[in-house]
């Protein structure tokens, strides 16, 4: 582009035909002071003296009635003129070099933002209604020479950037903006101050040489205009961020929605209230701060990445603004303290939540809900839409506001950040000191820096290995997981044989009438009989308690709800979940009435175990609730054996030895008697050793070797959990409600025959002596019928429920399938 020519002066008939002389041109065209000084504002000092506008003491100080700046101060102070009521001086009248001796002394006031003679604001400008984000608008006498006014209007975008970047510094330095703006601001600033460097050094050489031009003014300018062009465009996005669409729409249309919306007619409002829009997920009460204003920053960077100057001031930018972030990011991932004060960092913190939550947490709220990312994803879902405390995106970006925007060099890192701080801040919770032995990083690192990644990783490396040594070794994590396995899997069987024979008094009783205290002794003589090891040292830490509902029935109502145990209640009490959907009235009454049946202590006896901080955090009560599940499920089989066993015991002597071979229809009674009694002893030990054997043995080795060679506390945590999901699914627990319900049918079957052994034994005395009725033998042959017709018809139902898990998605069910055919093998034979 060809740069416009400015006249120079000549010595030809031009200059004769004016009145002044050669002496006159040069002081008007070398001091511009002398000029203004001999203009309108200054021919009376006494005026502007005994003005009220200006300050006395600034006017009795001549180095300021000197200065350059003053008559545009002064004038500036002074009261504005009306609009349209003086007389606009004329400039074509005048020879180009005085044009340009005042247009270049206007551009120089006019570039700090003051407005001039000759370039004016612009005639839509109003101080108190357009946006100072925007920047001031001049605009030049139309009377002045075009080779001259087309320079000047090229320079003039230099004034509505100074203006615009200045009013964005002083509106973003307040504090609720938070440190990355005033990081970004003091950056700015300093830039601001290079560009004032440069005016004055101008003004100097304007002052002291008579060769000064307008042509050497937009030479020395022309690279500033650029970039203070980037500077004012990404202060215009940074500015724009958080309006939505709508902020776009006129005024007129403004108070006509005012107006609808006080009138009760407002659309806003009754689109709001037809869509269930969330007013507390507006993202529109949200300032662009923190990790936002760094995203912003970086999109600019990149998409201008061909341009060398763009490259370099927003890449200082990013650097300036991005130092107090790191300053949060690198505490929080060396000491585990989160000091966010403005909420501009990815992490933030759930105060209400500490370590008093982990005795009743049955939600793993410490562990998953203490410390969270701001944008919702966690390490196993990246889902940033779908999680409550999560702010809306904006409206036209889309991106997430304020501190839940994570930078873009960040996002690959931001689950290691969240970890490594939580890592530490456990350890803090117990109480030990942190000592990172890793070099400290250099202040001035940035996010585009290889070393303040590796920083970052090494502060990972730390706080991982540190509380998984502090979890495992310390704390001694296996050890107690050995003792959780061997009890409420009952791996350690005899304590359960001689506890029911300690505790069979007490057991019959209702669950309210049980004494937990005493139940609590007898346990700790069971446990105590053949305790060793490990045993010893932690068997104190096993205890009895009781539950609220029967088994099958809670489980069912999980699956129901949840789809698995996962979300578990708080507590196995019987009270509805809010998840539960509209049930009928009359299954919910039917319900409530089923939980008013008074519940057996066998029934509702379980165990807990309690487990110190920070291992809490791997055993929670989450987790603990999943034990007790499983171990309920083996209780009641193992239950169930056992009193099966002590009928087989009954059955080898008195009259069921006895029988007169002439009785043949006693014969044939106690023959089916014991065939079922075989049948439903062979089924619960089959179970038994399906559980055992080939589901939680297994499934222990496996945890076992993770736990020996687990490098992360994360890892640790997951093994865990899939263990118990494992088994948990294995077992059955967590399959359909059809076959629940048929598996706790079938158990109830089962316990409900043993309770007849004593009824049984009572009919064959009756029998054998003589002195049964006829009502009592019709009596005993339609009991065992009863039991042969419920047993196989929930045993038929169980087995095809089992086959058709084990072809749809529980391969691991097909060992039982074969079991559960050998049993009915065996009872058709």
């Amino acid at each position: 582009m060809q740069v416009p020519f400015t006249p120079r002066p000549r010595t030809g008939g031009r200059k004769n035909k004016l009145t002044l002389s050669a002496k006159e041109y040069t002081k008007v065209t070398g001091t511009i002071a002398s000029v203004r000084r001999n203009r309108q504002h200054f021919n009376d000092e006494d005026d502007y003296r005994g003005s009220d506008q200006i300050e006395p003491s600034f006017i009795a100080e001549e180095s300021f009635v000197r200065a350059p700046l003053n008559s545009r101060v002064i004038s500036g102070l002074s009261a504005p003129s009306p609009k349209g009521k003086e007389k606009e001086e004329r400039m074509d009248d005048m020879p180009l070099e005085v044009q340009e001796a005042f247009i270049l002394e206007d551009l120089l006031f006019v570039l700090m933002g003051i407005e001039g003679t000759h370039i004016t604001y612009h005639e839509e400008y109003s101080p108190e209604d357009d946006d100072p984000l925007e920047g001031v608008r001049f605009v030049v006498s139309r009377t002045l020479d075009p080779s001259l006014r087309d320079l000047v209007e090229r320079i003039l975008p230099l004034a509505t950037y100074y203006t615009a970047i200045t009013a964005f510094i002083e509106q973003r330095s307040h504090l609720d903006f938070g440190l990355v703006n005033h990081a970004l601001c003091a950056s700015m600033r300093d830039m601001l101050k290079d560009y004032q460097t440069l005016l004055s050094q101008l003004e100097h050489a304007y002052n002291s040489s008579s060769q000064f031009s307008l042509q050497k003014l937009w030479f020395y300018v022309h690279p500033t205009v650029h970039t203070l062009s980037l500077i004012y465009q990404l202060t215009l996005e940074l500015a724009t961020a958080d309006q939505s669409p709508a902020d776009s729409s006129s005024s007129s249309d403004d108070d006509l929605d005012a107006r609808n919306e006080a009138l009760g007619l407002g659309s806003a409002k009754l689109s709001a209230v037809l869509s269930g829009i969330d007013k507390n997920g507006d993202s529109s009460g949200i300032a662009v701060k923190g990790g936002e204003v760094l995203t912003i920053i970086h999109d600019r960077l990149q998409n201008m990445y061909g341009d060398p100057a763009a490259r370099t001031l927003y890449g200082t930018l990013l650097r300036a603004a991005g130092r107090p972030y790191i300053a949060m990011l690198r505490t929080w991932t060396r000491t585990g303290k989160l000091n966010d004060p403005y909420e501009e960092l990815c992490v933030k913190e759930a105060k209400f939540i500490n370590r008093g939550t982990l005795e009743m947490d049955y939600t793993d709220e410490y562990w998953e809900r203490r410390y969270t990312l701001r944008d919702g994803s966690t390490v196993s879902s990246s889902d940033k839409r779908h999680h409550a405390g999560v702010p809306a995106p904006r409206p036209v970006s889309g991106r997430l506001p304020g501190g839940a925007c994570i930078p873009p060099l960040l996002e690959s890192w931001k689950h290691k950040i969240l970890l490594a701080g939580k890592y530490l801040n456990v350890i803090r919770e117990c109480g030990i000191e942190i000592q990172n032995d890793a070099t400290r990083p250099d202040e001035t690192q940035s996010m585009d820096d290889e070393e303040f990644f590796k920083s970052l990783e090494a502060d990972y490396a730390f706080a991982n290995k540190t509380l998984l040594q502090l979890l495992v070794k310390d704390q001694e994590l296996l050890p107690r997981l050995r003792v959780l396995k061997r009890y409420f899997f009952l791996s350690h069987s005899p304590f359960l044989t001689h506890f029911l024979e300690l505790a069979h008094s007490e057991l019959r009783k209702s669950a309210k009438s049980a004494s937990l205290v005493k139940l609590q002794s007898l346990l700790a003589l069971s446990l105590g009989a053949d305790a060793h090891g490990d045993d010893m040292a932690f068997r104190e830490d096993v205890r009895v308690t009781m539950m609220g509902s029967v088994l099958y029935d809670f489980l069912i109502k999980i699956v129901k709800e949840k789809g698995d145990i996962g979300g578990v209640p708080a507590q196995e009490d019987g009270a509805e979940s809010g998840g539960e959907g509209g049930g009928s009235h009359a299954r919910r009454e039917k319900e409530r009435e089923k939980e008013k049946a008074p519940l057996s202590a066998i029934d509702a006896l379980s165990l807990d175990f309690a487990v110190p901080f920070p291992l809490s955090l791997v055993v929670s009560r989450k987790t603990v609730v999943r034990y007790q599940l499983i171990f309920r499920f083996l209780f009641h089989l193992k239950n169930i054996e056992l009193a099966l066993s002590g009928m087989w015991l009954e059955q080898k002597a008195g009259p069921w030895r006895a029988v007169a071979a002439a009785d043949s229809d006693f014969a044939r009674w106690r023959g089916r008697v014991l065939v079922l009694r075989l049948r439903m002893l062979t089924f619960v030990q089959q179970l038994l050793a399906y559980v055992t054997s080939e589901v939680l043995e297994p499934n222990w080795r496996v945890l076992e070797g993770k736990l020996e060679r687990v490098q992360t506390v994360d890892q640790l945590l997951r093994d865990h959990v899939d263990f118990l999901d494992t088994c948990s699914k294995e077992c059955m627990m967590t399959s359909d409600v059809k076959l629940l319900k048929a598996h706790g049918k079938l158990v109830a079957v089962c316990q409900m025959f043993a309770v007849f052994s004593s009824a049984f034994t009572k009919a064959a005395h009756l029998a054998l002596n003589g002195a049964e009725t006829k009502e009592a033998r019709d009596k005993r042959w339609d009991t065992i019928s009863r039991f042969e017709i419920n047993f196989d018809q929930w045993f038929d139902l169980y087995l095809a429920c089992v086959q058709l898990n084990a072809s749809r998605e529980n391969v691991a069910l097909l060992p039982l399938v074969l079991r559960l055919h050998s049993v009915k093998r065996a009872s058709s034979s």
